[in-house]
């Protein structure tokens, strides 16, 4: 079994708990791979490899808040993620600190059991014309160069070829369920349970806006810009680019799903962490 470790970087207490981590690997006689920042602050440059790499792997443990788990997520393809907590809500990292060695012992007995115990979490992209985004854990932003007075889009909205809204706004954002605590509740949208099947549209600071809309899943969200200066496509609130103009923006989900081992998170007791 190959299993992969990743710290959240500059994090004295990751880099500890990686180092116990690492140690329940190697005494279980599997084989561990650290991300080359975890690697360095372990002194333990032959387990490196680049993060990139990780979709090789049977496991990958994320030792950090929920922003460590998404770069694993972006960069491990459908490799299956446990998320050790280190932040303050932890809506994907459910294994506290006191409890992840026995964690990961236990994923280590399920896997050579037969398998792990995967739940699965959307993911989405944008495309346009031979374009597409970096697929995205939280949300797709399509956006003006810039918001407030003098800047944002104007745009029409379709989901699977029917008009839902239209005007000018800041921009119009697409949320996974995982993405609803996220920059879109900044927003004003809704929270949406982990179980639930859908995707949130959300116009940000519509002059005449509707309501933000749940739709299905798998719905194709389409955001036509008709300003000639175009649209810039935001994923996760990392990768951007500059589309010129008049575009029509395609939101779907993508393959593969994030693929997230270990016990549940409880989504209640995060939601209570944010206020």
């Amino acid at each position: 079994m190959e299993v992969g470790i990743v710290a959240r970087k500059g994090s004295e207490r990751a880099a500890s708990l990686a180092a116990t981590l690492r140690d329940v690997v190697v005494d279980a006689d599997e084989s561990v791979w650290l991300d080359e920042e975890t690697a360095a602050a372990l002194d333990a440059g032959d387990d490196a490899r680049p993060v990139g790499a990780f979709d090789d792997c049977d496991l990958v443990v994320a030792v950090g808040g929920d922003g460590t788990f998404l770069f694993v997520a972006r960069n491990a393809g459908d490799t299956p993620i446990v998320g050790v907590n280190l932040g303050e809500v932890g809506f994907l990292n459910a294994v506290q600190p006191g409890d992840a060695a026995t964690a990961l012992r236990a994923e280590i007995r399920a896997f050579r059991n037969g398998g792990l115990d995967v739940r699965e979490a959307p993911r989405l992209a944008a495309s346009a014309g031979d374009w597409t985004s970096t697929p995205a854990a939280n949300e797709v932003v399509v956006q003006g160069e810039r918001r407030g007075p003098g800047g944002g889009i104007d745009y029409e909205v379709r989901v699977d070829g029917s008009r839902y809204a239209g005007g000018h706004a800041d921009g119009v954002l697409v949320a996974t369920p995982t993405g609803s605590t996220a920059y879109n509740l900044s927003e004003r949208g809704p929270l949406v349970h982990p179980e639930v099947g859908g995707l949130v549209v959300n116009e940000m600071v519509a002059d005449e806006g509707m309501p933000p809309l749940v739709v299905d899943a798998d719905a194709t969200v389409t955001v036509a810009v008709e300003n000639d200066a175009g649209a810039t496509v935001v994923s996760d609130g990392r990768d951007t680019e500059s589309l010129d103009g008049p575009v029509e923006v395609t939101v779907e989900r993508a393959a593969p799903p994030i693929r997230i081992a270990g016990p549940p998170s409880d989504f209640f007791e995060a939601l209570g962490k944010l206020s």
